[in-house]
């Protein structure tokens, strides 16, 4: 594993740095923050010094743990108890540490809004739209009543919901996840802060969503001036929003710079490395020293052979939902299979249906020669110890209760496969195929990182020396760096043990790097489908052209380029292109000040 020496010098280009005298909206002096636990203190954030100026956007780029967070944190006064926080945090020129609760409530909302990961969990499941937006002015004094209702359908008309007045009733589960983060953008921007921190913004939204929201906020910049402190780890969103980057490594900015100077040459070893990790859209294979298998033999078996599949949800009182429809496609034998689509596309219900879960309601479905549509329990149950499944999250899938080893060994203890001696073997000899120590044995799930739980996983799945391996989006919850290395050793086994593999992702580079063969999904219906080289370099359908302009690269010429082919193509095909809608930003802001003068 890759080591960086935290005592290197930092490496700060000065380009894009304020300069004194010039308007700052948001300043971290020298900020550091210690939490005291049980086990001692922890050191999170070590001496931060960062500038936010008026219309600009600053990311902040780092791994789990890298500190970003909580430097974020900083700004609302929102760290728990146990938090020691040293240094200056400026807020439009308020000093956030010398200001009462009262006046730190207020602060919040005015003069610094925040754009959290989760919308769903951002808003209350039990309060409409509307009642929560009316809620949000009254707080801060915008607006009170029929103004506060009046304001809050303007504002969802500018972040682009379409008819507001609708929308104002709906609780937060009946919009879509775009939607709801619209929402939080229209409550942010409510009370004009003058600046916006938006922590992972698109982390949880689909591709094309991701695409909208980060168009909005760029409008949103441009037309309010309004200061953004962008928290992400994504290096694709940050060549797409930023003006300046800082980089964290263990709660020390390492490298800061204009966004071309830190991503199109970088200094420090670690934003190198974060920068080799991201798999590129257009770049195929051979990137991050992943090699997969170019050719496959077209008379190999087929291990997946689904027929005008049809998969249906049944709902109480009203006809069933029918989340797959018609769908066809193969797997052969030896042979990376890309299921692609977003949230609601059908594809995880697809992998659901291969590890015999659900049932289909029509058409047929054969793994490795065997009709599960027409299999009992018992049969499907003998099938299972042929299919290998990794799941999107790794903490999840493992049970915390059983050490690692067991929890390797439990495919063998079901199917009641040798003793516990050539069990303990067969553990120790996978656990050296995904490249982890011995001694993780005896550890418990919660005592190993997440890139280890999920190469964990990994080695529970080919236990049984699969024949197929279902892989619901299996690094999507994983760090770049950690991802990289999971794919390594994924395509590494694949290669040594040859199984055929349905790997279902959201994330087109990955699909780009590993499949032979990409299936598009959209509506439970398959859009387009052929060999990678044609789907993703020469898409014809114009939802799979929308998907694949929508994913950002980390370069951000490219991707300047690419924006603008993306808003090109919309216009070309009748979709509009998201922005926010306000011809007049004084008239916007004097409406503000002018009700909150009459309260």
């Amino acid at each position: 594993m890759t080591t960086f020496q935290n005592d290197q010098d930092q490496i700060f280009t000065g380009s894009g740095t304020p300069l004194d005298g010039e308007e700052v909206v948001l300043s971290f002096d020298d900020v550091d923050v210690r939490f005291k636990t049980e086990f001692g203190s922890v050191h999170a954030v070590k001496g931060v010094d960062l500038r936010v100026r008026p219309g600009e956007v600053v990311a902040l780029v780092g791994e789990s743990g890298s500190g970003k967070s909580v430097t974020s944190m900083t700004a609302m006064r929102l760290l728990p108890r146990n938090a020691r926080i040293g240094g200056v945090v400026n807020v439009a020129g308020k000093d956030v540490g010398r200001l009462s609760e009262r006046t730190m409530r207020r602060l919040r909302g005015n003069d610094v809004a925040m754009v959290f990961q989760e919308p769903m969990t951002a808003l209350n499941p039990v309060l409409t739209i509307g009642t929560q937006m009316v809620e949000s002015m009254e707080l801060h004094g915008v607006a009170r009543g029929q103004a506060a209702v009046d304001r809050a359908v303007e504002l969802l008309g500018m972040v682009g919901i379409p008819e507001p007045e609708r929308q104002m009733a709906k609780y937060p589960h009946e919009l879509s996840g775009g939607q709801r983060q619209r929402v939080v953008i229209a409550m942010a921007i409510s009370c004009d802060p003058k600046v916006i921190i938006a922590d992972e913004p698109t982390t949880a939204l689909d591709v094309t969503v991701q695409a909208d929201i980060l168009d909005l906020l760029r409008s949103l910049k441009d037309k309010l001036n309004t200061g953004i402190l962008l928290i992400t780890h994504n290096m694709g969103v940050v060549a797409d929003m930023a003006d300046r980057v800082a980089v964290m490594f263990k709660g020390e900015i390492v490298e800061r710079g204009t966004v071309e100077e830190v991503l199109l040459r970088p200094q420090h070893d670690y934003t190198k490395m974060l920068l080799g990790s991201v798999p590129r859209m257009g770049a195929g294979r051979g990137q991050m020293g992943i090699s997969v298998r170019e050719e496959v033999d077209e008379t190999a078996p087929l291990a997946i052979e689904l027929k005008n599949l049809v998969i249906e949800y049944q709902r109480l009182g009203k006809a069933p939902f029918r989340a797959v429809d018609d769908v066809s496609f193969t797997v052969r034998k030896g042979e990376i299979v890309g299921l692609v689509g977003e949230s609601g596309s059908g594809k995880s219900t697809i992998g659901r249906c291969a590890l015999g879960l659900i049932p289909a309601a029509g058409g047929e479905f054969r793994l490795l020669g065997e009709d599960i549509t027409r299999m009992n329990r018992k049969q499907l149950k003998g099938l299972r110890k042929r299919i290998g499944v990794v799941f999107q999250d790794p903490a999840a899938s493992l049970n915390p209760r059983l050490p690692i080893g067991d929890c390797i060994a439990e495919p063998m203890v079901v199917h009641g496969i040798g003793d516990r001696k050539s069990r303990q073997d067969k553990v120790y000899e996978l656990l050296d195929a995904v490249q982890l120590p011995r001694e993780v044995y005896n550890r418990y799930p919660h005592e190993v990182s997440g890139g280890q739980r999920q190469r964990i996983c990994v080695a529970r799945a080919l236990t049984l020396d699969p024949e197929l391996l279902v892989a619901d989006e299996p690094t999507s919850a994983l760090d770049v760096s950690v991802q990289a290395r999971v794919l390594k050793i994924f395509s590494e086994l694949q290669e040594q043990f040859g199984f055929a593999c349905l790997f279902i992702s959201h994330d087109l580079a990955v699909i780009d790097l590993l499949a032979h063969k990409v299936v598009v999904l959209q509506n439970g219906k398959v859009v387009e489908a052929g060999p990678r080289e044609q789907i993703m370099e020469n898409p014809q359908e114009e939802y799979t052209q929308r998907l694949i302009a929508a994913a950002p690269v980390p370069d951000p010429i490219e991707q300047g380029r690419r924006r603008r082919e993306r808003h090109e193509l919309l216009r070309a095909q009748g979709e509009e292109v998201v922005e926010l809608h306000l011809d007049d930003p004084s008239a916007f802001r004097e409406s503000i000040s002018g009700e909150a003068d009459t309260l």
